[in-house]
């Protein structure tokens, strides 16, 4: 009996009539019928005079509004042109059917003999070089089945690199990365001649795919960047500091610099920050108690003195019935810059790892409205590395090594809106590229940092460190002596 029924339920093989099939096809692009039914009727009930000025204004009022206010456009309106437009002449009909059908990407039926191709859901193109395509795949398919083939697919649609994930049971996502956008090397910011030209809430840091100047807010946030060896993480480090140099020199913006990998990278830069402290030199004077620490204990010590200085920053505000700091020179914005997290948070032993989490949490949590901020970059953003990484505000995600950092460092599902750092090539041609997520879309943007050379470095060292120094302007901070 069970072998009849299951016989039974058997599908015949048979066909859906044509006219089935095509008000499906209908009902799943109602577009293709509504407008030249909209079209028409206008036509119809209004005249052509009146239906051509109608699509005409819509045309200007489109021209106009890239032309007045060129952001919103290309956050609102171009990427649904471009996904409109890229659908039909990419991802549907004919194209489509033939470049899967030479990946050896579709079936046929064994029983009807019909032609299976793997059906384009939705589209989706959040920036000029990116689409996102939804996939609904033939039975006896996987993500698998296309991953295997996917140098093939990624030739066959004339893209340089192709991500392709599991969304759900028989749904895929690939992501399509069309060229480089950044044809030359991005030069360093520069450097505002004074210290009221400088935007705390937008400090400009290289370009966008879009042509235009990217920048991110550091005033009432903290920084996390991600980028493996040679991803060009040094350009997100330097160029913050070109782009508020001014107020570094009128000690507006006091910087303290923790670098656990030996200065490599910020000796050059030594004479701009407040306090400083690396792996290489444990002869910090703790003013309290004028002994030396060893190298590990000078860097902790170091950001136990700034949040005891956020303490005090707290305690001042609230003397003064203030909720929120003012830049000024009296209270400055403080910025903790800690190139390499991991050496403090996971390899500095378990006791190391204990306060600096601790203390970190305690600064992010507190810091904002009392103007301190933290920078930190790291090459492995996972929990065990950094456990506190959810407090950070603004995320930066450049070359990675791994797939599953991109989320970690960017949010749920980033890659699979188009963030695929772990697919930015290894060479010198891609350094500082990277993504960051649209606060107000999620949506990934792929953006350039400016090359900073030493000569840059230089520049920034001889125009803007601080014209006074007094380091014992902190009575509870960290003395690092300064070179001339």
């Amino acid at each position: 009996m069970a072998t009849r029924n299951n016989t039974q339920n058997r599908p015949s093989g048979k066909r859906r009539g044509a006219e089935v099939r095509a008000a499906a096809w209908l009902a799943r692009h109602p577009g293709v019928l509504a407008t030249p039914t909209a079209v028409t009727t206008s036509v119809l009930e209004l005249g052509p005079v009146t239906t051509g000025s109608v699509a005409a204004g819509l045309l200007t009022a489109a021209v106009a509004w890239r032309r007045i206010d060129p952001d919103t456009y290309h956050r609102h309106a171009a990427p649904r042109f471009r996904a409109v437009r890229r659908r039909w002449t990419r991802y549907h009909g004919y194209p489509w059917r033939r470049n899967l059908d030479a990946c050896e990407l579709t079936r046929i039926d064994r029983r009807t003999g019909a032609w299976q191709v793997p059906r384009v859901l939705k589209v989706t193109s959040p920036t000029p070089t990116i689409d996102v395509v939804t996939v609904k795949l033939c039975r006896g398919q996987s993500v698998r089945t296309f991953q295997g083939r996917r140098d093939e697919l990624a030739a066959a649609l004339g893209a340089e690199v192709l991500a392709i994930e599991n969304a759900k049971p028989r749904v895929i996502t690939i992501t399509a990365v069309y060229g480089n956008p950044f044809t030359e090397i991005v030069p360093a910011v520069e450097i505002p001649d004074e210290a009221h030209e400088v935007d705390l809430t937008a400090l400009e840091l290289g370009d966008t795919e879009h042509g235009q100047a990217w920048s991110e807010p550091l005033l009432g946030n903290h920084w996390l960047v991600h980028g493996a060896t040679g991803s060009g993480k040094g350009g997100l480090l330097w160029n913050p500091l070109r782009a508020m140099g001014p107020m570094i020199r009128d000690g507006l913006v006091k910087v303290w610099m923790i670098d656990p990998k030996g200065g490599m990278e910020t000796e050059q830069g030594r004479p701009l920050f407040h306090r400083y402290a690396t792996s290489t030199d444990p002869n910090v004077v703790l003013e309290q108690t004028g002994e030396l620490e060893d190298e590990t204990d000078a860097m902790v010590a170091l950001i136990t003195r700034f949040r005891d200085a956020m303490k005090q920053r707290q305690e001042l505000l609230r003397d003064q019935g203030l909720r929120k700091v003012e830049v000024s020179a009296e209270t400055p914005l403080h910025v903790l810059m800690i190139d390499e997290l991991a050496m403090l948070t996971a390899l500095g032993g378990r006791n190391v790892t204990y306060q600096v989490n601790k203390l970190l949490g305690e600064i992010m949590t507190q810091g904002r409205a009392a103007g301190f901020a933290v920078c930190a970059y790291v090459q492995e953003p996972t929990k065990d590395i950094v456990p506190i990484r959810d407090l950070f505000t603004v995320r930066i995600c450049l070359r990675t090594t791994s797939s599953d950092y991109v989320d970690m460092v960017l949010g749920d599902h980033a890659r699979l809106r188009g963030a695929i750092a772990d697919e930015i090539p290894m060479t010198e041609d891609y350094a500082g590229i990277g993504y960051r997520i649209t606060n107000t879309t999620r949506t990934p943007i792929r953006v350039r940092a400016g090359l900073v050379t030493d000569e840059d470095i230089a520049e920034l060292v001889t125009t803007c460190t601080p014209l006074t120094r007094d380091d014992g302007d902190d009575p509870t901070g960290v003395v690092v002596p300064i070179a001339a």
